[in-house]
């Protein structure tokens, strides 16, 4: 298994509950889809699954670890070995601004480099065409040398992606990954993941805003709602129902389900485009 959650919970300092009685499991190389309200829990579920806070009660297991839940801890050395094989693409990638390009993917690496290595590429790239085959998958190649502060929002995503896919990492968590993407870009982006995952074996898990992108492009979807799972389902089998429910106002009233296109018009200053009227994974 990649990882196994059982009974898992998170309670913040401030005694917010923010997952609770969470069981879930994946098989090495599956590819799960995190779809919910905002607030629902998803980031929360991926911090656990990335080692990022260990859960606040119950038992889990990383890439073959048992790590123990709070206020236990395992050693350091242990979680530095573990996190350097697993890849995260944040919503808004932690980069250094003032650093380039190239150094910024050559990132990915560094908890599998030799300190030597690691402070090497600081000063000299120490795998140039590695970053410059990563950025090409991101369409991006062509800012190697540009300082990430010259950069979009939008690039800057592309650029926590192309480190994570020059990682090649073991176990890939992506928090929203696209969410500063145009719909056709989201779309690209989404199946590029996928089939990095699919390529390597790797497991992948995305918290993802648009409902018809997470249906097309996942086998596997999991509903999260108020920090617990909803349901968790092959994708051909989660039913309008179950999404209504999913997303419903907490007056129980029904919501509109967040799509690639809802995105575009809820973000005026991202370019809407017309292969976001059909959405096509496979």
């Amino acid at each position: 298994m990649s990882f196994v959650l059982d009974d898992v919970g998170l309670t913040h300092t401030n005694g917010f509950v923010a997952l609770s009685g969470i069981g879930l499991s994946a098989a090495q190389g599956e590819s799960i889809a995190l779809i919910g309200p905002s607030g629902a829990g998803k980031t929360s579920l991926l911090t656990v699954i990335g080692t990022a806070h260990l859960p606040s009660s119950g038992s889990m297991q990383v890439l073959g670890q048992a790590l123990p839940s709070a206020p236990a801890s395992p050693r350091a050395r242990q979680l530095k070995a573990l996190r350097s094989l697993i890849g995260t693409v944040h919503q808004s990638a932690p980069i250094a601004l003032r650093q380039r390009v190239v150094t910024a993917v050559l990132a990915g690496r560094l908890g599998q480099w030799p300190l030597w290595k690691a402070l090497a590429s600081l000063a000299y790239p120490q795998d140039m065409a590695g970053a410059r085959e990563a950025l090409a998958r991101v369409q991006l190649e062509d800012k190697l040398f540009a300082r990430c502060d010259q950069l979009s929002g939008g690039q800057l995503q592309r650029v926590g992606i192309a480190r994570v896919l020059y990682q090649q990492a073991r176990l890939i968590l992506a928090d929203e990954p696209v969410s500063a993407l145009d719909p056709a870009l989201s779309l690209a982006t989404v199946q590029l993941l996928v089939q990095e995952a699919a390529a390597r074996q790797a497991t992948l898990v995305a918290s993802l805003h648009a409902v018809d992108l997470a249906l097309s492009c996942f086998a596997r979807i999991v509903g999260i709602r108020d920090g617990r799972i909803a349901f968790d389902l092959p994708a051909a089998q989660v039913s309008q129902a179950q999404l209504q429910a999913l997303y419903a106002h907490a007056d129980g009233s029904a919501a509109a389900l967040p799509t690639l296109g809802s995105m575009a018009t809820a973000a005026p200053q991202v370019a809407a485009s017309p292969a976001a009227d059909v959405i096509t994974c496979r």
